[in-house]
């Protein structure tokens, strides 16, 4: 899944730590989805969406043609 926390993180000022604090997760957690190692429970994708006040669909695009690949 891809997504746009680096480019909403910018916009907001905030380093990985910052959002990983807000939201309660670790900084390894933010960089992980950041470089799509880690894909999102629907809760934290909304929690993270949520603090940006956008959609999901804002942030995250499902990437169909990767998750083929990926033999999903």
């Amino acid at each position: 899944m891809k997504n746009k926390i680096k480019v909403y993180r910018a916009m907001h000022d905030l380093t990985q730590e910052d959002l990983a604090r807000a939201i309660g997760v670790t900084r390894q957690t933010i960089l992980a989805i950041e470089k799509g190692k880690y894909v999102p429970s629907l809760d934290l994708a909304f929690r993270i969406s949520r603090y940006f006040r956008v959609n999901i669909e804002e942030v995250f695009t499902y990437d169909e043609e990767a998750q083929g690949r990926a033999g999903v």
